[in-house]
């Protein structure tokens, strides 16, 4: 059996659930592959075979990882998408909490 490094590596899939902030059991239920094969292939035990590997590397594009080939510099991941994508950034709205509504500034303050 293949060790499946051509597909995803074992400090891959660890660095690329790191990266998204999923569990092991994320990737289970995302890739239909049993949690313990997940552990067993990232901890080095477990070589599972090329179909699984392709499925639990999908499912972590899927979330938004990146995989960087080996080119010389060594094999990665990264966010495809910019982290900051999904944090509303709309400048034109205003928003008033009701906590900070009540003026609790001494009289003759200013403002």
């Amino acid at each position: 059996m293949q060790d499946g490094s051509s597909c995803l590596s074992p400090a891959q899939c660890r660095a690329a659930r790191a990266l998204i902030a999923w569990s092991k059991g994320d990737l289970s239920s995302a890739s239909k592959i049993p949690e313990a094969t997940i552990a067993g292939y990232e901890a080095g035990k477990l070589f599972p075979d090329e179909q699984a590997l392709r499925d639990m590397k999908r499912s972590l594009e899927n979330a938004g990882v990146l995989f960087i080939p080996e080119n010389g510099g060594g094999a990665g991941v990264r966010l495809a998408r910019p982290a900051s994508a999904s944090i509303d950034t709309d400048e034109t709205e205003t928003v008033q909490y009701e906590e900070y509504l009540k003026n609790d500034a001494p009289p003759g303050a200013g403002g």
